[in-house]
Order: structure tokens, then C-alpha cells, then sequence
């Protein structure tokens, strides 16, 4: 191994926290500034007794110097490691290529009750509403790799369940513990508009889309959905809204749930055209699915590709010995030594 490798290994490990070094002289700073107890001596109530002791033979401990300067050494060590540890030492590993669009997605997922409807044919079998949206959603996530997305689920109210982020297995996951009725079993269309707004309005390169799904109408909330559309479209965000379900409810769904007749398929269609959108009806997860695909296809952008390294943190490492050697420590300071002692009288022969 030459020098060359050697620099090459050396610049693959670094410190995240390196400032923290400056602790390393803590604890002797301390027992420098802190003043060493005094020890006060208790007067003897019976002064003969003084004279008795004075010509009685005193054993001389042999101490042992080297357990003191053990202790002092593994203390010593043991504060190092901590520090050490502290630092945050990391290892590189390899270089990863990482696409980044600069695309912020975030998808508007209705909970309402009325999304318990089992109309949706999935694999042979007919499943609720929301439980086709998963199964559909699930591949439109994996396919976005690069783009930053994010989660807001809205019924009664609307709720951020994933800020924006590069990690789409993370939404993916929120999106698989959603529920119906968690929200709410009304629909506050407006309101999920709204918050989506919130978590988009940093974003000023016109890349920003939301997508919205519902089965309804606009039932709950405080911002009414046109009035959010009309923000969304003086900041530039572009809004697909998607209803879902089919638009006639029949046998047991009918008594239970109504028709789909409430559907504000109007005002979906008036969000999409203020937002530069646009509006589509799912019917069943086929057409879902290709709705979903559709709006992948138009949302395309070249990937910038990005270098990204991979890192290893080595902190556990000087931590774990420095635990052991508290033990360690813990055991010495506890543990008696055995001391051998001689009196004065064996002393002077």
C-alpha cells in the first residue's frame, strides 16, 4: 500500500461534527477550577487516649500506585472515546448516481366515508374505493424516482400525512396506513387544497402539481375549492383532479351510501381549467390506472442526474468501548485491592 492509498482511504473518512473536539478538555478544566474539598478533622474528646496511640505500633500501608494510575488512564481513554464518538466519524461509501427532476408532486387522497363504496373491480374481485386508489397509487409513486412528493389526506378536515420528500418509499408506506374515516367522513375539498398550497408555495419554478382524488363533493371546511383554485393559479400550481366511483351507485351500495349523483363533477372540471389541469372520471381501477399513467406521461421531465455518496456512521463503534471501559472502570473503583502493612516496630529492627 502506498501513499496514494493511503490518502485515498484517509479522504473516504470524515467528521460530521468535528467542533465538538473542543470538549476534550473538559473534565480537566473542571477539576482545575473547582476547589478540592476540605477535609475537617473532629476534635478528640478524650486526650489521654492520644498518648496510648503515640506508643502504639502503626501499620504503614504499601499502597498501590499502578491501580491509581490505571484508573487515571482508563478515565482518561473512556473520556476520549465519548468525544470521539461525538465527532460523528463517518465512512464514504461509493458514489451513487441520484436523478433529481426538481418535480414536487403532492397527491390529495379523499377519506371520507363514501370512499367504503365496494365498486371497484380489482383483480377479479370488487374492493372499496380507497383500497383501488392504494393498489394504483402505490406504482405512480415508484415511477416518479427523482421527484420530491408529498401526502395529504382530507374527510371532515384536511391533513399533511408526508411533507415533500425524495424518500417515496416513506409515502408509500403513509399512504398504505391511511383508513377511511380517519379524517372524517365528510369531504372538505377546499381545505386540502389549502394545505396543499401551504406546503407548495416555496416552490417558484412553476413545477409544482397537485392531484387530487374524491369521490364527492365539497361537504366540510372553511376554504371553499374555487377560492383555493383561484390561489393555486396566482401561484402557478397546476391542479389534475380525478373523481372516482361509478356514477350510479346499485344493489346493497345504493342503500347504504346513496348514488354518486353528489358528485360536484362541475367544480372539478372548474378547478382543472383555472390551474392549467385537468379533470378526469375513474370509473374503475383500469381506468384509474391509465388515468394515473396519462398524468405520469404529461408530467415528464428530463432527470438531471446527480452524484449522491452513500455514508457509513462509525459513531457506535468508539461508543460501544467506551461503555466497556465504564464498566471497567465501575468494577476497579468498587473491587478492593488486597494491601500488605508492617508496623513501626517491624520498621525499626
Amino acid at each position: 500500500m502506498n501513499l496514494t492509498d493511503l490518502t485515498g482511504i484517509w479522504q473516504q473518512f470524515e467528521f460530521i461534527w468535528p467542533w465538538m473536539i473542543a470538549f476534550a478538555p473538559l473534565p480537566w478544566l473542571i477539576r482545575m477550577l473547582l476547589k478540592p474539598a476540605v477535609q475537617r478533622q473532629t476534635p478528640l474528646l478524650a486526650p489521654h487516649l492520644m498518648q496510648r496511640l503515640q506508643h502504639t505500633p502503626r501499620p504503614q500501608f504499601i499502597q498501590a500506585p499502578q491501580r491509581s494510575f490505571n484508573i487515571s488512564l482508563i478515565a482518561t481513554l473512556l473520556w476520549s472515546l465519548v468525544v470521539l464518538a461525538a465527532m460523528r466519524p463517518v465512512w464514504f461509501l461509493d458514489t451513487t448516481p441520484f436523478q433529481a427532476s426538481g418535480k414536487d408532486l403532492m397527491l390529495a387522497v379523499d377519506l371520507s366515508g363514501s370512499m367504503e363504496k365496494t365498486d371497484m373491480p380489482l383483480h377479479g374481485v370488487e374492493v372499496d374505493r380507497l383500497t383501488a386508489v392504494k393498489s394504483v397509487v402505490k406504482n405512480f409513486i415508484q415511477k416518479r424516482q427523482g421527484d420530491r412528493m408529498g401526502l395529504v389526506v382530507f374527510g371532515s378536515q384536511a391533513f399533511l400525512q408526508s411533507p415533500l420528500t425524495y424518500d417515496l418509499n416513506t409515502v408509500e408506506t403513509l399512504l398504505n396506513e391511511t383508513e377511511i374515516g380517519m379524517a372524517g367522513n365528510n369531504t372538505a375539498i377546499g381545505d386540502a387544497i389549502g394545505i396543499a398550497l401551504k406546503h407548495l408555495h416555496q416552490n417558484t419554478e412553476e413545477n409544482a402539481v397537485l392531484i387530487l382524488l374524491t369521490d364527492g363533493s365539497n361537504t366540510a371546511g372553511a376554504v371553499q375549492p374555487l377560492d383555493a383554485a383561484k390561489q393555486a393559479q396566482q401561484m402557478g400550481l397546476k391542479i389534475y383532479t380525478i373523481g372516482i366511483g361509478q356514477n350510479q351507485a346499485t344493489g346493497i351500495n345504493a342503500f347504504i351510501f346513496g348514488s354518486n349523483r353528489n358528485m360536484d363533477t362541475a367544480t372539478l372540471q372548474k378547478i382543472a381549467e383555472l390551474t392549467q389541469g385537468r379533470f378526469f372520471m375513474a370509473k374503475d381501477t383500469n381506468q384509474l390506472n391509465e388515468i394515473y399513467e396519462l398524468i405520469d406521461q404529461l408530467e415528464s421531465t428530463p432527470h438531471d442526474i446527480n452524484n449522491y455518496r452513500l455514508r457509513e456512521e462509525l459513531f457506535i463503534w468508539p461508543l460501544g468501548l467506551a461503555f466497556l471501559l465504564s464498566m471497567l472502570l465501575m468494577g476497579l473503583k468498587l473491587t478492593p485491592l488486597p494491601r500488605a502493612f508492617k508496623s513501626d516496630s517491624e520498621g525499626k529492627t
